[in-house]
């Protein structure tokens, strides 16, 4: 009776992992929204896994801006498995050896892709608290030197800005902030935040936007769409902020958002980006 009862089990496990390496391929190619999940779990789940490779290769160094060239050769490889092709343009405005601040459009959690292919040494982005706490994720970004802060207090946050200033300064590292403080799935951008500006001002370093054009060719949350596709990431000069004050920040804010969101609208149109 057990050797019975046991061998209809073990055909009802068959008879599952057969549906399952049947209907599962199926549904990848008939259903665009179940491909969109199946990307997009294993896309979250293999930073994770490469977050637990990182994370004992970095810690031999410590908390380091330089573990940050670990992390990132960890990354260039995730494109290829999307199919995604990066072009990159104007890295020769890189080319300059003082600290600056780094300003980007924030699409998705995608948007990793494109900053890793470009990232310049010593160069660590301004990410919330939040992602402190996300397991391997956060602990492989704190020992990459990554600066966490505190969106929703506003007196913590200049604290860290001007502890920022200080340490690019004095350290020779780079900042890169996503001043739209949030993910922007309408193809355009939010209004910047000004955080960065004031970074940039106080510090008297250079701002350098980085343009990433708009990923509606291969990817759309809204639509739950995601196949392969190609995007440009745009490095636009530098823009000075020698000599300006905390009351230029403003305009300065502007200025970096319009150069910015011309860049975008003509890669949108050149990729043949729907506006």
């Amino acid at each position: 009776m057990w050797c019975h009862s046991g061998t209809m089990e073990i055909s009802l496990g068959q008879g599952l992992l057969i549906l399952f390496l049947v209907v599962v391929p199926l549904l990848y190619e008939w259903s665009a929204t179940f491909k969109y999940f199946c990307k997009m779990a294993f896309y979250n789940s293999y930073i994770l896994f490469l977050a637990v490779i990182v994370i004992p290769i970095c810690a031999v160094r410590g908390r380091n801006v330089e573990n940050m060239k670990i992390i990132r050769s960890m990354m260039l490889h995730v494109k290829y498995l999307y199919g995604i092709k990066i072009d990159v343009r104007g890295t020769e405005n890189f080319n300059i050896k003082q600290p600056y601040v780094i300003v980007s459009n924030h699409q998705s959690s995608l948007d990793l892709l494109g900053m890793m292919e470009v990232l310049p040494d010593r160069c660590v982005p301004i990410a919330k608290k939040e992602l402190m706490y996300m397991g391997t994720v956060g602990l492989a970004c704190w020992l990459g030197g990554i600066i966490f802060i505190n969106r929703k207090k506003t007196d913590d946050a200049i604290s860290v800005m001007a502890e920022t200033a200080q340490t690019m300064l004095c350290e020779d590292v780079r900042v890169w902030v996503f001043p739209e403080g949030t993910r922007n799935h309408n193809g355009s951008m939010l209004p910047f935040k000004r955080g960065a500006f004031h970074l940039a001002v106080q510090a008297q370093v250079p701002i350098i936007p980085v343009v990433i054009s708009s990923y509606r060719d291969f990817y759309s949350k809204k639509e739950r769409r995601f196949t392969t596709g190609r995007c440009t990431v745009q490095i636009l000069p530098p823009m000075p902020t020698r000599e300006l004050v905390a009351e230029d920040v403003p305009a300065l804010t502007d200025r970096v958002r319009q150069a910015m969101l011309i860049a975008f609208e003509g890669l949108s149109v050149e990729l043949g980006a729907p506006q």
